[in-house]
């Protein structure tokens, strides 16, 4: 194994910084399939070729200098760990984004606004729910994703308010429990949602 030279082939900043466009696309390789592709029009893009079940694929890693060649490759190397445990990585990308995506819309806040929307209660019972949740829940809840929420954060989040309210406690921890069965229900996928009371 020739250490030196594969420290000579990578690439560096000032390769990446110093890269010209030509008249034809061209690329500048790092190693394990990290490469700099740099278009006619000016634009460099690291690109991670792979290979996966027979077929060669590439991902788009970023744009240069938006993603620097360290950042590159931490994302190169990450892609690799995939590949070698048989997943494609662009579709694992893919799956994160719808994944962020359903997190954003499933926060705490909102799954608990469509619960109470479900509920035949009069106005101001919905809207004294929606003031306990306020001041009791959502201040350390409620904009996290409802199937990241664990039973330690929700204790903690009802401890302060039952040394002061008891019943308050109460009346949130019932609510929660109600409100995770309902995003279990609607497939919001929370982690309390088989052990609520």
């Amino acid at each position: 194994l020739d250490l030196v030279g594969m420290v000579l082939s990578m690439l560096t900043d000032m390769h990446c910084r110093t890269a010209k466009p030509r008249e034809r696309l061209y690329r500048l390789n790092d190693r394990d399939g990290l490469y700099l592709e740099v278009k006619p029009n000016g634009v460099k893009a690291f690109r991670y070729r792979f290979k996966l079940g027979g077929q060669e694929s590439m991902m788009g890693l970023g744009e240069y200098p938006v993603t620097p060649l360290s950042e590159a490759r931490e994302k190169a190397q990450a892609a690799r760990k995939l590949v070698k445990d048989g997943i494609n990585p662009v579709q694992q990308k893919q799956l994160d984004k719808v994944r962020q995506e359903l997190d954003r819309r499933n926060t705490l806040e909102l799954i608990a606004a469509e619960w109470l929307a479900t509920k035949d209660w009069e106005d101001i019972t919905k809207k004294r729910r929606l003031d306990m949740l306020r001041r009791v829940v959502f201040p350390m809840l409620g904009k996290l994703p409802v199937r990241d929420i664990s039973a330690h954060q929700v204790l903690a989040s009802l401890q302060t308010t039952h040394g002061r309210a008891p019943s308050v406690a109460a009346e949130a921890k019932r609510t929660l429990s109600a409100i995770f069965q309902f995003a279990a229900a609607v497939g919001a996928d929370s982690k309390l949602s088989h052990r609520a009371d």
